[in-house]
């Protein structure tokens, strides 16, 4: 072995010694050297083609698949921790919207297209029935509200106070504060004390004085302003002091606590902006506007607080069935839905709804829209799957946002009772003065 390993470092040695030489060769005379090669030139490099691109994207995606995913936190602590994680993220994003409106798909219709199956989202003023932008509706409500405290100044108040201010939980507290000053009179008319309210007492401007619409409601139910002395002090201060006028109607006071009590924010209603179309082949194709897929702000703080109360349920352990409820959840993201139904004949019925609104609201749609109103309906979805107006569910839960074109049938009782009296259902089931104004999707 020794003699083998002694044998290769001599060949090699060898090797490296560089080329030979004759003896016969006169000393110092090199061999000639052989000229280097010249380097060939370099062919432009030819772009793979379509075939191979195609290929190599197919490769990448296979190896994307068989990489391993990481495994999400597995302990309650860890997924609460994630979960918090993420809900700050959102709210620092949505913390530095100033106007309305994220943009959640990429490129949205814009509303001067010919081709909308719906101009916008348009709501109507409950207080003068106007049609309003999505923008516009604050601002309409508003100013009707303050247009009748000519008229109601109670009823306007009342408005005022319900709907100018946002936080709710603030509102029912003053709410509640005015309920009892109100009550105490009532139950104490002979007593002075319960008839002054000071403005500068703690609970009064905590409660009521941060409030919008309270001091014209103390007004317009018969209190009075006045600077009254104090005992201990050399200032008067300013109460509120009910009048005698109003003390002696007891039964007023009562109805206007009531009044207080009962109210709701004034909020501009969804217009169905209802359409009549002609049989087309393209009722199953929507080109609807950005107000379909924009979020405001508020909107946005909704769905985070939403998220948030989702954490607890996030941290255990979950059924399937729980997991398809969450999943479904994820679609309220979108705010409206545009849906049409197609009538036995081929005519469509189109309106917008809340995206959270029940299946009765789109049953009712219908019927009001029927000749023949009583009687029963159902309706389907693609796939013929049947929608329950029974069914408590909302449109997003059912997949139907943010469009959706389903079908209309007629209960089955109610066509074998039709067929059994010899006749048949009317191929027109809409009312006349709709079909007027029938027109043609494009």
């Amino acid at each position: 072995m020794k003699k083998f390993f002694q044998e290769i470092k001599a060949d090699i040695k060898f090797k490296s010694a560089g080329p030979g030489q004759k003896l016969t060769d006169p000393v110092g005379e090199k061999a000639p050297r052989e000229k280097p090669r010249q380097p060939a030139l370099k062919q432009p490099r030819q772009g793979p083609t379509d075939e191979a691109q195609k290929a190599a994207a197919a490769a990448l995606a296979r190896l994307e698949q068989k990489q391993p995913r990481a495994r999400g936190p597995m302990s309650q602590d860890s997924i609460r921790n994630q979960v918090r994680k993420e809900l700050q993220a959102e709210a620092t994003v949505s913390g530095n919207l100033e106007s309305p409106g994220t943009n959640l798909v990429p490129e949205p219709k814009e509303e001067g297209s010919t081709h909308l199956a719906v101009p916008g989202v348009y709501f109507t003023c409950p207080l003068t029935g106007a049609i309003l932008r999505k923008d516009q509706r604050d601002i309409c409500i508003k100013e009707a509200i303050l247009s009748h405290f000519s008229t109601d100044p109670v009823a306007a108040s009342i408005m005022k106070i319900h709907t100018f201010n946002k936080d709710r939980d603030r509102v029912k507290l003053g709410v509640d504060t005015i309920a009892k000053y109100l009550d105490n009179i009532h139950l104490h008319p002979e007593e002075e004390k319960y008839r002054k309210i000071k403005l500068q007492n703690k609970v009064f401007q905590e409660r009521i004085n941060c409030l919008e619409g309270t001091h014209e409601f103390f007004e317009a139910i018969g209190f009075q302003k006045m600077m009254l002395a104090v005992p201990d002090q050399d200032v008067p201060e300013e109460f509120y002091v009910l009048s005698e006028a109003a003390l002696a109607q007891p039964q007023s006071l009562e109805r206007h606590k009531e009044q207080l009590l009962s109210a709701e924010p004034v909020r501009a209603q969804l217009d169905r902006q209802r359409r009549v179309f002609q049989p087309s082949p393209l009722a199953s194709q929507f080109d609807l506007p950005g107000d379909f897929f924009n979020l405001t702000a508020e909107e946005i703080r909704r769905e985070q607080r939403l998220r948030a109360d989702a954490v607890e349920r996030l941290s255990v352990l979950r059924t399937k069935a729980m997991r398809e409820k969450e999943e479904q959840r994820e679609l309220r993201k979108y705010t409206y839905t545009l849906l049409r139904v197609r009538l036995p004949d081929g005519c469509l019925l189109q309106g917008t709804f809340y995206a959270r609104e029940r299946l009765s609201a789109l049953y009712c749609f219908v019927r009001e829209a029927l000749q023949s109103d009583w009687l029963p309906f159902e309706l389907l979805a693609s796939g013929g799957q049947k929608l329950s107006e029974e069914e408590n569910l909302a449109f997003n839960e059912c997949g139907l946002v943010p469009s959706a074109l389903l079908t209309f049938s007629w209960d089955m009782a109610v066509l074998e009772d039709i067929r059994a009296a010899g006749a048949e259902p009317e191929a027109s089931i809409l009312k006349p003065e709709l079909l007027v104004a029938i027109e043609r999707l494009s």
